[in-house]
């Protein structure tokens, strides 16, 4: 059974103006994404700002999510890392902390071959017994993983049950679950691509526009799988214009301007991230008022 179906929300770490971690945002944000319908919370992902953490913080902000959120959807926590040992770590963190998986993100920067890949994916699930997604965003990481590997490792090893696939390549998607049977639980890393990848036998999404949208995210995939496919395309189009402004300068800067900007969180990003540029500051605005959030 997959960990969740649905809209996850590849969830935002909120900050203070002194750069310390907000808890009592994250756990506003938390509440507000649980009564609007998120089916899972994705925490310390790429969104959640897990690249200027520091472990300790990472593994706090695993537990303030866990504890907070009290079983009431799965959390599933971001322990990838460029170092098999350092994901192997924050893996077992997130395990003892109660997390119901992790999402492992492929090793960026060190540019690893596909054998590589598999044992770094392989080794670290080894080391721990919650279901694991693998992510693939060549874009940050610098590397794909490939349909073969992909379907290497979800044969190979039993706790490796999904993938959380942000490549954009709807051919190589279509190949992941033609070499699996369709039977690897698929999530749309891309906001703009979630009915493609749902047509494709996919289970949901893991979204950032779920930060301010969680609701109608959240009702585009189960109208999708309830059979009405016009409703969730509807919604797949009808907030394009708004997933395009999220990406305007690089995730997160973008969505956690939107979210400051609907007073849900500030708007503080650690560097070597910064504020947008007012150009796209106005953008922002202006996307969020023609869609009636403002």
């Amino acid at each position: 059974m997959a960990i969740f179906t649905g809209a996850g929300v590849a969830i935002v770490t909120p900050m203070q103006a002194n750069g310390d971690v907000d808890y009592e945002a994250l756990h506003r944000l938390i509440d507000f994404q649980v009564e609007n319908g998120t089916d899972a919370i994705v925490i310390v992902g790429t969104t959640g700002e897990a690249s200027t953490l520091s472990h300790e913080e990472h593994i706090d902000v695993i537990h303030a999510a866990v504890e907070y959120t009290d079983q009431r959807i799965p959390v599933i926590a971001g322990t990838g890392s460029n170092s098999t040992e350092t994901a192997i770590y924050l893996s077992k963190e997130a395990e003892k902390a109660g997390a119901d998986g992790v999402l492992l993100v492929s090793p960026y920067y060190n540019k690893a071959t596909q054998n590589g890949l598999y044992q770094h994916f392989a080794q670290t699930a080894a080391a721990i017994h919650i279901p694991v997604i693998l992510y693939n965003i060549q874009g940050r990481t610098g590397v794909n993983i490939a349909p073969k590997t992909i379907t290497r490792l979800f044969k190979d090893v039993d706790n490796i049950v999904g993938v959380k696939e942000a490549s954009g390549d709807i051919s190589q998607i279509a190949e992941i679950m033609h070499l699996t049977n369709g039977e690897i639980d698929l999530y749309s890393g891309n906001d703009d691509q979630v009915i493609p990848i749902l047509s494709l036998g996919g289970k949901g999404v893991i979204s950032v526009l779920s930060n301010v949208a969680p609701r109608e995210t959240h009702e585009m995939v189960a109208k999708y799988l309830a059979g009405d496919t016009k409703g969730a395309l509807a919604l797949q189009m009808k907030y394009m214009d708004l997933i395009h402004a999220l990406f305007c300068e690089v995730n997160p800067i973008p969505i956690k301007t939107m979210m400051s900007l609907l007073k849900l969180c500030d708007s503080e990003v650690r560097l070597p991230l910064v504020k947008p540029s007012l150009e796209h500051y106005e953008l922002m605005e202006t996307t969020l008022r023609e869609n009636g959030m403002l």
